[in-house]
């Protein structure tokens, strides 16, 4: 009986030894598949943080890439708009220049005396001409110095109205071109010639009281040809000239 009992002792321990050889390798199993779906679940999500992160970079790039363009768009249109205002500015200074040269051009026309009063008027009514007045009076002292209106050729010169009768009294008559002439009247001397060039503004005679006339004074014309009856109203011509009269 005794020995019996005792042969039980080594099969339990045998049995149990095997029993925790599994156990301890079903929990190593256990303990590395939890290690190995860890280890899958940390590449997944640094796959998932990698993915979003290339996406965040893109999506910087390319906003980066619009944000140029729009930059340079607004670099052009800007250029463009300022080219257009220097084009602009250009445009008024060059109409300004032509403005200013036709004022100038126009302005080279004078009055043929300083510090004067208006009397007779042109095509005025009066006894001291047998038709209508033919220029324009400009009342001044004698020996007023008397210019030239305009530059031009004096093609008459001298007493009987050079030539266009003694009413005129000393006269001058100055080509200014194709049917443009002035004339001065009454005058007390002469101070040029006949074929003489003469610069706007340039002393031609001293004012008087020659020929048919009431009191000193300059009768001043323009004409469109060099002889008496072509005369038009000079102070229409001369403020169409830019000259204050």
């Amino acid at each position: 009986m005794f020995e019996r009992v005792t042969s039980r002792f080594p099969r339990t321990s045998a049995t149990r030894t095997r029993a925790a050889v599994l156990a301890a390798g079903l929990g190593t199993s256990v303990v590395l598949g939890a290690g190995v779906a860890a280890a899958v679940d940390t590449t997944a999500a640094s796959g998932a943080a990698g993915a979003v992160q290339a996406q965040a970079a893109a999506q910087s790039k390319a906003a980066e890439f619009q944000a140029k363009a729009v930059q340079a768009q607004a670099v052009k249109a800007q250029k463009a708009a300022e080219a257009k205002k220097a084009a602009a500015a250009k445009a008024a200074q060059a109409k300004k220049a032509a403005k200013a040269a036709a004022k100038k051009k126009a302005a080279s026309w004078i009055d043929p005396v300083k510090s004067y009063k208006l009397s007779a008027s042109f095509a005025q009514n009066g006894g001291m001409w047998a038709h209508k007045h033919s220029g324009q009076d400009y009342a001044v002292p004698t020996g007023t110095p008397v210019m030239a209106a305009h530059g031009g050729t004096v093609v008459k010169a001298g007493g009987n109205g050079a030539g266009d009768g003694p009413a005129y009294g000393n006269a001058v008559v100055i080509k200014h071109g194709s049917k443009t002439y002035s004339q001065y009247a009454h005058l007390s001397s002469v101070h040029v010639k006949v074929g003489q060039v003469v610069k706007t503004g340039q002393k031609i005679a001293l004012s008087g009281n020659t020929g048919n006339s009431s009191g000193p004074h300059l009768h001043f014309e323009i004409r469109t040809t060099p002889n008496y009856g072509s005369a038009v109203n000079p102070v229409t011509f001369l403020r169409g000239h830019g000259v204050t009269v």
